[in-house]
């Protein structure tokens, strides 16, 4: 296929002639480089059975998995916006006959993820664990026997005391948590800040996670998301690590500086991770809340 017959850039979605194996979201490549141009995932095709040579647009936004075959690459850039995006991604034998992929990661045993489950299950461990991350946060034991909506007002108490005393501290004008995920470039630079925290450190709670083997779905004070026990892990250390971090960097860039205020924090955050040893700290967190010791070092 000619690159002319797409439509450039990120668009050029409709028109991408990929060939779908099926109505279920899945598309099967082979025999070729994955990559990404100017915001577009493409396919450079050499000639196989099922494709035939040339350079495509994927629609990525469309399909649930991606199965590349035999006689395949693909490049870092791939990785980052099929994650950003939601899509999975598996390298698989000649006609599905074998499934390779690295989640879930872990030490080949099943031990933390059936001690997960265990303690989701039962309504009173479930509890239990999370009156224990509240713990841990809030450094002091909370009232007795509240349930979870209960705690969730300590919490948004605090986070508020939080918030005023980390602006006071590095002089950063503060009017209050607001967040519209639906345009969160709307937000002020403070509140910018801390959105793009949150990311950094979700994302090193899911690296700690997955090399526990522990299961992200299945979260003690979050429910809903896919990634539930990633967030509660990642909140452990929202008042000691994300929110000082969001607010030292947006005390340091003006506010007409916001586009460069995510790799600030980007840069600040792996030095910070490094420093507090942070993944290896959330993988002994882990081992602590499912009450899992291998005896092994997984930092």
């Amino acid at each position: 296929m000619n690159r002319s017959t797409l439509l450039p850039g990120r668009l050029g979605l409709a028109e991408a002639r990929v060939p779908h194996v099926d109505r279920h979201g899945l598309l099967w490549l082979s025999r070729g480089n994955l990559y990404v141009e100017s915001g577009t995932l493409r396919f450079l095709a050499a000639a196989s059975e099922g494709m035939e040579p040339g350079d495509y647009a994927i629609p990525y936004q469309t399909v649930s998995l991606i199965l590349l075959g035999p006689g395949t690459t693909v490049t870092h850039d791939v990785l980052r916006i099929l994650a950003r995006h939601g899509t999975l991604l598996a390298a698989v034998g000649e006609g599905g006959v074998k499934f390779y992929t690295a989640p879930p990661m872990g030490q080949g045993r099943s031990d933390v993820a059936r001690a997960h489950a265990r303690l989701w299950a039962d309504a009173a461990t479930r509890m239990e664990i999370a009156r224990h991350m509240y713990t841990h946060r809030f450094r002091e034991d909370p009232v007795p026997h509240c349930d979870i909506a209960a705690l969730r007002g300590i919490e948004g108490a605090r986070l508020k005391e939080c918030y005023r005393i980390l602006a006071r501290k590095y002089s950063v004008e503060w009017k209050g948590r607001r967040y519209d995920r639906q345009n969160p470039q709307a937000a002020d630079l403070p509140n910018q800040a801390i959105n793009h925290a949150a990311t950094f450190v979700e994302a090193a709670a899911d690296v700690a996670v997955a090399a526990a083997g522990a299961l992200p779905p299945l979260g003690f004070i979050h429910e809903e998301p896919s990634n539930a026990f990633t967030l509660d892990i990642a909140d452990l250390w929202r008042d000691e690590v994300t929110l000082p971090l969001a607010f030292s960097v947006a005390a340091r860039v003006s506010p007409g500086s916001a586009g460069s205020l995510e790799r600030a924090i980007r840069y600040e955050a792996s030095a910070w991770f490094r420093k507090r040893k942070l993944i290896p700290a959330m993988i002994d967190r882990i081992k602590e809340l499912l009450r899992v010791d291998d005896g092994s070092s997984d930092a």
